[in-house]
């Protein structure tokens, strides 16, 4: 577990921009709206699942998503609820739903066309942490790193936690005290390859300035450390 000071990240200009692609993803008779980050050469896929009322129209969320696209690695961003689910709380807490959409999104976009082969890992957000570590869990070595951002990590269970497998990243601010407690647990029942970083001076939704660039950076550092081949 390591704690972490902001620190100036070098600027983007030199890296290239994604082509922005709305998608539509079928669930068991739904359809789920996805936004897709595409680089021209993709070297690896990153599915964001959100939670907690969020949408992919998500500024924080899409900014994270342009991160990645701009190392090479394709970013999709879906929505795992209808938006009459999303109007619901308990909808958000529904992790075995939002798990299995988060899979059956998972199996559909390795089918679309320029990333059938890619290495696939999430990026987790609130509750979306929980989906995509028990996701990470159920689909064993299809899935190859995980980063939860701000994650209600709790939620998927301390068995289902000693089940992750891939390599799984845990960024927190350190304002942020309940989740801060909440992951330091998730931490410490992970038996996968691990890293715990928190940001000093962020609270939850890292609005202060340059925490959410410099977590887009550590996300980025860990996919493309564990996930990019």
């Amino acid at each position: 577990m390591q704690q972490t000071a902001l620190k100036k990240m070098p600027a983007d200009a030199n890296k290239g921009s994604a082509d922005q692609i709305a998608v539509s993803i079928p669930s068991n008779g739904i359809s789920l709206h996805a936004h897709l980050y595409m680089p021209e050469k993709p070297t690896a896929l990153v599915i964001i699942s959100h939670g907690n009322g969020s949408s992919r129209f998500n500024p924080k969320n899409n900014y994270v998503a342009e991160a990645l696209s701009k190392s090479n690695v394709s970013a999709l961003l879906v929505d795992l609820l209808t938006p009459k689910e999303d109007s619901l709380i308990e909808s958000w807490f529904d992790i075995p739903l939002l798990t299995e959409r988060l899979k059956h999104t998972t199996e559909w976009v390795k089918q679309y066309p320029g990333l059938q082969n890619l290495p696939v890992g999430f990026l987790g957000v609130g509750t979306g942490a929980a989906s995509a570590l028990t996701a990470a869990a159920d689909m064993e070595d299809k899935i190859k790193a995980v980063v939860c951002k701000a994650g209600r990590t709790d939620l998927a269970g301390d068995k289902i936690l000693s089940l992750v497998a891939c390599p799984t990243l845990l960024i927190v601010g350190g304002l942020d005290n309940e989740v801060l407690k909440l992951n330091l647990h998730t931490w410490q029942n992970l038996k996968c390859k691990k890293s715990m970083l928190i940001i000093n001076g962020a609270s939850h939704l890292f609005e202060e300035p340059g925490k959410l660039h410099f977590v887009s950076e550590l996300a980025s550092d860990w996919f493309g450390k564990y996930l990019v081949r």
